[in-house]
């Protein structure tokens, strides 16, 4: 396995919004595109990082991500309006898509949209700690409908996809950034681990004959949140998030998706127009406090808060660099050779 590097984060930045320029993405898009994929790199998510750019580039090659026009908003009342994404850049329609739910917020308590076709989204943590930022709750899930990884509970078969749920809101201290997948891991972590001849930390799929198992070569599905014990709380979880994606959004597995294509719910909620900020981050503050106070099991693993070790990372990383796998690093040469873009300087 090749070895890990280090990147400085700023230059990484600088040359995932360069790959995707040169690959004849709009200057803004790629920009949103290269924003959210560092900071999931920075937060930990390496799943969901620049990792992600050969796909995002292939995407642009054989024209399953458009580069041209905007959202098209199809209905609107009050606080709710649904959008189709038109498969533009996913990070580029959900910051756009926070942006007015935010202005929403601000004016009635609180503004959804749902988005039928945007393309990927990535890192679903690194929308969190902004909104907080301006005082605000953010709740994002996604769907996939051109995927079928994940099995309802108690079947062999593949119907849904890991559906990411995020929920992100400010305290007096640090913001909470929770993001859980509806199923016990994520594609992209399977094809990771598979691709460097590795095997899961636990058995999280299933094989052909309907058994658990942590060899990725062997496994067909994911198991659901809650695996074979309790993998009905993960699939209603997932049902919910089809429901608020999919159905809201007007586009689903009855549409023939493509590959990538993504439907995605974004609420933002303003707490002034509830109890009020200050009151809800104190409430949440002596929440946090009395979590974090409890008595670990094991004395040298306090219990952290949602968010809190991506934080660190992100802080740990922002001035010592960012890590990526020697597996990245090797994709990233050959797409910056491809595209005639310089690498930043690893160490």
């Amino acid at each position: 396995m090749a070895p890990s590097v280090t990147v400085n984060a700023d230059e990484l930045g600088e040359f995932t919004k360069a790959l995707l320029v040169r690959a004849k993405m709009p200057d803004d898009m790629a920009a949103a595109a290269a924003d959210i994929l560092v900071e999931g790199d920075l937060l930990g998510h390496s799943t969901h990082g620049v990792g992600l750019l050969p796909q995002y580039l292939s995407a642009i090659e054989n024209g399953t991500i458009a580069l041209e026009g905007e959202p098209e908003v199809i209905s609107e009342r009050g606080a709710v309006q649904a959008w189709d994404g038109r498969l533009l850049p996913g990070a580029w329609v959900t910051l756009r898509a926070i942006a007015k739910a935010s202005e929403m917020a601000r004016e009635y308590g609180t503004g959804t949209i749902a988005i039928a076709r945007s393309h990927h989204i990535g890192c679903l943590a690194a929308y969190l700690e902004r909104v907080a930022a301006e005082g605000l709750i953010l709740e994002l899930l996604t769907s996939a409908p051109s995927a079928s990884s994940v099995v309802p509970h108690g079947g062999k078969d593949g119907a849904l996809s890991p559906s990411p749920i995020a929920f992100g809101y400010p305290t007096e201290t640090d913001p909470v950034m929770i993001d859980i997948s509806t199923s016990l891991t994520s594609n992209n972590h399977v094809m990771r681990v598979k691709g460097e001849g590795g095997k899961l930390d636990y058995p999280w799929m299933l094989d052909a004959d309907g058994v658990p198992t942590d060899d990725p070569e062997l496994g067909k599905t994911l198991l659901p949140l809650g695996g074979v014990e309790a993998g009905h709380k993960g699939f209603g979880l997932g049902l919910m998030v089809e429901a608020l994606t999919a159905g809201l959004g007007g586009m689903g597995r009855m549409d023939d998706p493509v590959t990538m294509c993504g439907n995605v719910f974004v609420q933002v909620t303003d707490p002034e127009a509830f109890a009020g900020l200050g009151v809800f981050k104190r409430q949440a503050q002596q929440v946090s406090d009395i979590c974090t106070s409890v008595r670990p099991v094991k004395p040298d693993h306090p219990v952290r808060l949602p968010g809190r070790g991506g934080l660190e990372r992100k802080a740990r990383q922002r001035s010592s660099g960012v890590v990526l796998s020697g597996s990245i690093w090797k994709d990233l040469t050959r797409e910056a050779e491809t595209l005639g873009v310089a690498l930043p300087k690893a160490r």
